[in-house]
């Protein structure tokens, strides 16, 4: 294929295979069930899109966060969260299992980070934690892959 190949021509995962969107659309409803913050798990979804550079997503969960009450300033420290004083220990230890997680075959997940994890969640709360962090990983493997764009 020709490196100009025209992203109009990408296939549509939603529309191909619905069956299977809606058992992914399931686990983002699963999630919002959970416990965990809702402003937190879209600091998830932002830095683990920064990372995989999917403009789509960071658009989406930027916008998405602003909405729960999020911060602009807070959203631009997010790519430098670890020099940036405006995360509390909680969300840093989840920005770090974030990093981890989305960057698996630099380190994998260290036992500091999932030490560090488990004196702040439950069992229950990591696993749902990781559970986020992939399914955001997901997302933005199927939309780069499939150059999903978002509308100006």
């Amino acid at each position: 294929m020709s490196s100009t190949f025209n992203s109009q021509h990408r296939i549509n995962i939603k529309e191909l295979e619905p069956e299977c969107w809606k058992l992914i659309i399931e686990i983002e409803q699963f999630l919002a069930r959970t416990s965990l913050d809702k402003q937190l798990r879209e600091l998830i979804k932002i830095r683990t899109s920064q990372i995989n550079k999917c403009a789509f997503c960071i658009d989406l969960h930027t916008k998405d966060a602003l909405k729960l009450g999020e911060t602009e300033r807070r959203i631009f420290a997010l790519s430098a969260w670890q020099e940036s004083p405006l995360f509390s220990e909680k969300e840093r230890a989840v920005l770090q299992l974030t990093e981890e997680i989305t960057k698996i075959n630099e380190t994998g997940l260290s036992d500091h980070t999932y030490e560090k994890i488990s004196t702040l969640f439950s069992g229950n709360e990591i696993a749902q934690l990781i559970i986020a962090i992939n399914h955001m990983n997901f997302l933005n493997r199927v939309a780069v892959s499939t150059k999903l764009i978002h509308p100006n």
